[in-house]
């Protein structure tokens, strides 16, 4: 009984020692965790994608990177980018290539992830700025070229929403956006289940000032340098990095 009782002491312990969430929590790096790709908008080819010119959702990596090869482009880098609606329509704003395709979300009083305050914009203008703001500060431009709304914000002005508890039990695999202080956009997504504050903390980690929560449970990312195989889960609105095919 005592052998018995001390291999279960020492499967506990190795367990907790090699769990990502206790390390996390107890303030240390785990690499690991995250799958992560930084985007330089004034010097990469970023885009924000929803509906084909027979204005038909993408719907999947897969889709738009067969179409994107048609026209001699190749996929980098993709992620889901908003949270969307049963016909994959943008549950907020969506902007393409200077053209509102979908308005402003303001309402407050909702349930859904998409609605705990303040939700938020992530938008690149012409000059290939990425901008990351709450989305009652968000005042549309000429400049703007892309722009989608999602929530809730992670991190304000380099502090954690203050409606993300700490210690909560809302697990799920989430993804989202990162402005870092020289401009450059950090994308992540969690590799395993992880609560809103955890995640938020991740970006304030990596010198994020504003971050922003893309989505959960249905995250997906593509990285044409990983071995991995394209996703192919439904997605709403796509976030794309591509380059010219020489």
């Amino acid at each position: 009984m005592h052998k018995v009782a001390f291999s279960a002491f020492l499967f506990l312990f190795s367990y907790l020692v090699a769990s990502p969430a206790v390390l996390y929590a107890a303030g240390l790096e785990v690499p690991s965790r995250f799958i992560s790709h930084i985007v330089d908008p004034s010097k990469k080819q970023l885009a924000f994608y929803w509906r084909d010119k027979e204005k038909k959702p993408y719907r999947s990596f897969k889709n738009l990177k067969s179409i994107l090869e048609k026209q001699n482009k190749k996929l980098v880098f993709a992620m889901n980018g908003g949270i969307y609606q049963e016909d994959y329509t943008p549950l907020g704003l969506f902007i393409e290539k200077g053209v509102v395709k979908h308005r402003l979300n303001s309402r407050q009083d909702a349930y859904g992830n998409f609605y705990i305050q303040p939700n938020g914009v992530f938008y690149i203008d012409k000059a290939g700025r990425g901008f990351i703001i709450p989305a009652d500060k968000f005042k549309h431009n000429a400049s703007i070229e892309y722009a989608t709304q999602s929530g809730p914000m992670l991190s304000i002005e380099g502090k954690i929403n203050p409606k993300l508890r700490k210690g909560s039990t809302n697990f799920r695999i989430r993804n989202g956006v990162g402005l870092l202080p020289d401009g450059r956009l950090l994308f992540a997504i969690s590799k395993g289940f992880i609560n809103f504050y955890d995640f938020a903390d991740y970006f304030k980690r990596k010198g994020c000032l504003n971050s922003l929560y893309l989505d959960g449970t249905v995250s997906q990312i593509y990285l044409a340098s990983s071995k991995r195989r394209i996703p192919a889960g439904s997605v709403g609105i796509i976030l794309a990095e591509t380059q010219g095919i020489k």
